[in-house]
């Protein structure tokens, strides 16, 4: 039976995570906080209920929408202990990195590229590196004020020592200060983030291929299960690891003709800020290779007013490698300022981490994007937008310096 025809009853659902180093309880709340506020708006039922045992973190969820009673499983690819790792650096060593990956982005050409598609994710880039700078200032700053003000005492070289002694302390504990409450400021936070990717110039490193590779065998195993479709859900950073799990599972042949429907839902992609590195050569070799291909449906979902992601950017074009025969993926808004209240979208407008989550959330006024539908509902994701014409507004030129897609 075709995706396109064939109704939903049992579905298993693989959601992977941006760069985010907490628990994946997180995203369990999350769906169910989210998932029970958009019932309550567009008036069918969902309900959660916790997985016993497993080797993945999950939950089961029991959908009614629409008339379709739907079993859905849920199971979050963990990669946080790999992002909580590479989060692990003191402060000399993160403004090593901030210094590191500019370089990268700006030597490369990247930096000026990615501004050409979208200034929103690339300022996003961009505030790490200020507010770093800004930090360190801070503490320079404070440094030489009490250095300064202790030498008017006196001018004995030992006085003299004791007191830039002091004011060096005092600066450390400036930046100190900063990081321990990174959790309002993200600059460290965001700094890892891109010097993840950067310090590789694209590439993926061993440990994450390792990953990749299980997060593979896992959608593997669901694929020749009784389900009636398997989607995998690729956030933020997790757009492009889906990318390539995907691709190694249809070239492996592990993607069965006669095997449940496959779909492939990616949100708030920020996929140039890896395909545009030169050593990202696997990404964008997986991106042409999975844009052509049948045994998927790939649908890419972005906003404008996520200043964080590429909104409305074909990631496959973009990247300047969409071969002959394209046709992933379809790219469309999920357009906050319509699908949110004017009241909600004022609520949000500035909260842009919170944004950047907007697509995991409940929507006041929703269209045709969904996520709740499109998880516990009785469609697959080709039937759902088997009509659904690409955004008008997607930008698909190629901008990327850096093509080949061999090293």
């Amino acid at each position: 039976m075709s995706s396109l025809s064939k109704s939903v009853t049992k579905r298993r659902v693989f959601y992977i995570p941006g760069y985010d180093p907490v628990h994946p309880r997180r995203y369990r709340e999350l769906y169910r906080t989210e998932s029970a506020a958009q019932a309550a708006v567009s008036g069918y039922d969902i309900t959660l209920s916790a997985r016993q045992g497993g080797e993945r973190y999950g939950w089961n969820v029991k959908g009614l929408i629409d008339d379709a009673d739907v079993d859905a499983s849920v199971d979050v690819l963990v990669w946080s202990d790999i992002v909580r790792d590479s989060m692990k650096t003191t402060i000399p060593a993160t403004y090593a990195q901030l210094i590191r990956t500019t370089w990268v982005y700006i030597s490369t050409g990247a930096l000026w590229r990615l501004m050409r598609l979208r200034k929103g994710p690339v300022m996003a880039a961009l505030y790490p590196v200020v507010m770093l700078l800004v930090q360190l200032a801070l503490a320079v700053c404070a440094a030489v004020l009490i250095y300064r003000i202790g030498a008017l005492a006196g001018d004995h070289w030992a006085y003299r020592l004791a007191i830039a002694i002091t004011a060096g302390f005092a600066g450390w504990g400036i930046l100190k200060w900063f990081k321990r409450r990174d959790g309002k400021f993200f600059a460290y936070y965001l700094m890892h983030d891109y010097a993840y990717g950067a310090a590789t110039r694209g590439a993926n490193p061993p440990a994450l291929e390792t990953r990749i590779a299980a997060f593979g065998d896992a959608i593997a195993e669901a694929l020749q299960s009784d389900v009636d479709e398997v989607l995998v859900v690729g956030h933020s950073s997790g757009a492009h690891l889906g990318v390539c799990v995907l691709s190694d599972l249809i070239r492996a042949g592990r993607v069965p003709a006669a095997g449940p429907a496959l779909g492939f839902l990616t949100l708030g992609q920020v996929v140039p800020m890896v395909s545009f590195l030169p050593g990202a050569h696997r990404l964008r070799a997986d991106l042409a290779f999975l844009s052509v291909q049948g045994a998927l449906t790939w649908v890419d979902v972005t906003a404008p007013g996520d200043g964080c992601a590429f909104a409305l950017c074909d990631p496959v074009a973009v990247s300047g490698v969409a071969p002959e025969g394209k046709r992933w993926p379809l790219v469309i808004s999920a357009a906050f300022t319509q699908t949110l209240s004017a009241a909600r979208w004022k609520e949000l407008r500035w909260r842009f981490f919170r944004l950047h989550f907007q697509y995991l959330c409940a929507f006041d006024r929703p269209g045709d994007y969904d996520y709740f539908r499109i998880t516990a509902g009785g469609q697959t994701l080709a039937a759902r937008f088997k009509n659904r014409a690409p955004s008008k507004s997607r930008i698909e030129k190629p901008v990327n310096r850096f093509t080949s897609t061999a090293p």
